[in-house]
């Protein structure tokens, strides 16, 4: 049986996906990431185990990933209408024009042509804005995904490192306006970035957004390469991202993963990354890969489920210190309401003793 074919839709999309999706940000570029021989490797493994849903961006290596996969898809005729294919829009590939980035109708049609071009395509099924635009109104944006949707040059829209409170006026005002709804969210999530389990997944609950995880193994600092013996990489192309989080608290957690790892005979990547797929509202967490070998370690997770007292353990060495309102809120707030009973299962004695 294949790793990966246990499919899931994505949010309130029609769209089956796999529980891990391919990340293709290393795709084309063999000095820091992987060359077209080894992306296209890598596209067939994972296709191979089921998967079937990859992810990549208008301004990842300056369109070469794109590029790569549109090369990919023109060698393997028939492989393209079997993958839920996904790109991002908002990065600029020409910083001297202010109308090349960015979130509005002009740069939007622009990025998405060229985008289609790269890809060897017509359509997209997934087009996420890859990060809020502050100087563009919400309506611009949403009215111009609906045409694109009604265009059928996307199939479904997302949204990646936006404020929840935007995301919730960006879900309510196409519902209200009878536009294409936001179907998904793109989040930094892992154990060592939780603050998304604040505001953007409540906002994902709220909606019915999908939620696909991004650096679900913090920059490779989660993968198995480091430990307290072992605190560089040479051949990590992202240790500059690493290096920063190599604290003692990190490996702290690092000192479970491999326990935890050693217990069910598997991978710190992939107890690593069995945490972020077990938790909810997340629906498909992206898996990059510069290697076939990172490639096989990330699949293997798919096999791992973790037990719910590792879930608790790994749970509470990182959990989150969330912003106001939820100190409050989710604390003292619960006995402020509802005093000594019990509703929906909740009780205030539960939050006063943690």
């Amino acid at each position: 049986m294949a790793l990966l074919d246990s499919y899931v839709t994505l949010g309130c999309s029609g769209l089956r996906v796999s529980p891990l999706a391919l990340g293709a940000m290393t795709f084309g570029d063999g000095s820091w990431g992987s060359s077209k021989e080894e992306s296209f490797a890598i596209t067939d493994r994972y296709l191979e185990e089921g998967g079937n849903f990859i992810d990549t961006a208008n301004q990842y290596n300056g369109g070469a990933s794109e590029e790569t996969l549109g090369a990919y898809f023109a060698q393997r005729p028939g492989v393209r209408d079997r993958v839920v294919l996904a790109t991002k829009f908002g990065g600029t590939l020409d910083p001297a024009n202010p109308n090349a980035g960015g979130a509005g109708r002009k740069a939007m049609l622009a990025q998405l042509d060229a985008s289609l071009r790269r890809l060897g395509t017509d359509y997209v099924d997934v087009y996420w804005m890859h990060m809020w635009d502050r100087h563009t109104p919400l309506e611009e944006t949403l009215s111009t995904l609906n045409d694109l949707v009604r265009a059928g040059k996307i199939r479904a829209i997302g949204l990646s490192n936006t404020p929840a409170w935007w995301v919730a006026q960006a879900a309510t005002t196409a519902r209200l306006r009878g536009l294409e709804p936001v179907a998904a969210l793109q989040v930094e999530y892992s154990l060592l970035a939780r603050t998304a389990e604040g505001e953007q997944f409540g906002a994902a609950r709220a909606f019915g957004l999908g939620i696909t995880p991004w650096s679900p193994l913090a920059s490779g600092v989660l993968s198995g390469k480091y430990s307290r013996s072992r605190t560089t990489d040479p051949d990590s192309g992202r240790a500059g991202y690493a290096a920063p989080l190599l604290t003692e608290d990190t490996f702290s957690v690092l000192d479970v993963l491999e326990r935890i790892a050693r217990d069910l005979g598997t991978t710190v990547a992939g107890v690593a990354l069995a945490w972020v797929r077990q938790q909810r509202p997340v629906t498909s967490v992206l898996v990059g890969a510069r290697t076939l070998g990172q490639l096989e370690s990330n699949l293997a997770s798919a096999a791992v489920t973790l037990e719910s007292s590792h879930l608790a353990e790994l749970s509470a060495l990182t959990a989150p210190q969330l912003n106001y309102p939820h100190p409050f809120t989710e604390g003292v707030g619960i006995g402020f309401q509802q005093g000594d009973t019990t509703i929906n299962g909740v009780t205030s004695a539960a939050f006063q003793r943690a």
